[in-house]
């Protein structure tokens, strides 16, 4: 928007009034503050290339030059992010001075506690040799750039004085490349040097943008960076939900299994022994054996609810048994085939075993078919599920079959569903899940 703020001097510098804002103060602070950072910077990398002062002797031989060479490369490569990581820290806040946008750092949190994690993440970070690239730069061109500017300034400080200075007798006077003896001589220099006096705050904002500029674009996180460390999150955060889910998922189970239906249990065993010790055929009797009934008709769809939260044979057993369970309560005839030398972590087995009983309630909904094959195999750190029908085909997520949300929920463990359901049939149900077979089969 146009009546924003300017973040940068060099934004600042095209608008009007700017010699009246404080950006004129704020690039010189910046540029005078870099000083004493390129001496921190540059002494320790100064220190790291001295081979480099040995490789150049006109006495060395050519492969004494190349060893030291190597040697400086491997020295500012080994121990110059060491120096430089909390000098970018700084450098970041410094930033501030002259970049009002936020600057996050690249860098990542280790995974452990401890030198070891802490060394390995950052000497793996792109944003680490970017901080190191930086400084090396800024120690390299800095003292150049900055003997340029001061001279420039020094030129026009003496040139506005110089009629002053000769008026003593003090001449003559060199100005650049202009020797000067008399005021008179000297007052057109100094007129102009007057009238580009207002020239000073754009060149110093213009020297402080352009190093800002360049710390920006090294010392932050890169797009791709950014990009990735939200991926990073997002797949940690997914992770965190699948876990919860299991928990959650567990405690219910265990609820269910270990209180209401031992409850239920008992009140079944009750209304059992009241009805023997009522009247056969009276009105109480009739009562209680309809209660009896449904108690025990209740009990039957709590235990069914229970398997449908989490067939006991899956965590005993693993996936194999419990397909094997599955079809044996499936109404089609179910021919399984599973193929698993190991077992797969838990939420894989969980979600593996819902795709197949959705799939095979789907084909005896939908399909028309009486019969259905379950095959199941892990290869090359993929467990692949395939569960076929010879019903009529035509299976479409959109109408409600119950594919979508199971491709969402194969999705959430970064698997993928893939269907085959042509008009006439068969139909196929492919499930792909990244997994590792780091459980031992039971026995």
């Amino acid at each position: 928007m146009p009546n924003d703020p300017p973040p940068t001097p060099l934004a600042a510098m095209g608008r009007r009034g700017f010699l009246l804002t404080a950006w004129p103060w704020r690039a010189a602070g910046y540029l005078l503050s870099t000083v004493p950072v390129v001496l921190t910077a540059g002494l320790p990398l100064v220190l790291l290339s001295l081979p480099l002062l040995r490789a150049v002797a006109p006495d060395a031989t050519s492969s004494e030059r190349a060893f030291l060479v190597v040697l400086s490369g491997l020295l500012v490569a080994g121990l110059g992010p060491m120096a430089t990581i909390p000098l970018a820290r700084l450098e970041r806040r410094r930033l501030r001075l002259v970049d009002l946008r936020s600057t996050g750092s690249g860098h990542r949190r280790p995974p452990g506690r401890g030198v070891v994690p802490w060394l390995r993440t950052r000497y793996t970070e792109s944003v680490t040799w970017r901080e190191l690239g930086y400084f090396l730069l800024l120690a390299a061109t800095t003292p150049i750039l900055y003997a340029v500017l001061s001279s420039a300034l020094v030129l026009q400080l003496c040139a506005i004085a110089a009629p002053l200075i000769l008026l003593g007798g003090d001449g003559p006077m060199a100005l650049g490349l202009v020797k000067v003896a008399a005021p008179a001589a000297a007052l057109p220099y100094a007129l102009a040097a007057l009238v580009l006096l207002p020239a000073v705050p754009y060149l110093l904002a213009l020297t402080a943008g352009a190093q800002a500029a360049l710390a920006r674009a090294l010392l932050q996180r890169g797009s791709g960076e950014r990009l990735q460390a939200e991926l990073v999150e997002v797949a940690r955060s997914r992770a965190r939900l699948v876990d919860a889910f299991e928990a959650e998922r567990r405690r219910i189970e265990r609820d269910l299994h270990d209180g209401a239906q031992q409850r239920l249990l008992s009140l079944t065993m009750k209304l059992g022994l009241a009805r023997v010790d009522l009247p056969p055929g009276s009105a109480a009797a009739v009562s209680v054996a309809d209660a009896h009934h449904e108690a025990k008709q209740l009990m039957t769809e709590l235990r069914e609810l229970v398997h449908g939260i989490h067939p006991r044979v899956l965590t005993d057993r693993g996936l194999a048994a419990a397909l094997g369970e599955l079809a044996d309560r499936s109404p089609l005839a179910v021919t399984v085939a599973a193929d698993l030398p190991g077992r797969p972590p838990r939420h894989v087995e969980s979600t593996a075993y819902f795709a197949a009983a959705e799939a095979l309630t789907n084909a005896a909904k939908h399909s028309g078919a009486d019969r259905a094959g379950v095959a199941a195999h892990w290869d090359d750190g993929v467990l692949t599920l395939e569960i076929v029908d010879g019903g009529a085909g035509g299976a479409d997520p959109g109408r409600g079959t119950g594919l979508t949300g199971l491709a969402d929920r194969v999705a959430v463990i970064d698997g993928r569903l893939l269907v085959s359901s042509p008009a006439g049939g068969p139909t196929c149900v492919r499930v792909e899940l990244p997994c590792d077979l780091n459980r031992p089969l039971s026995g």
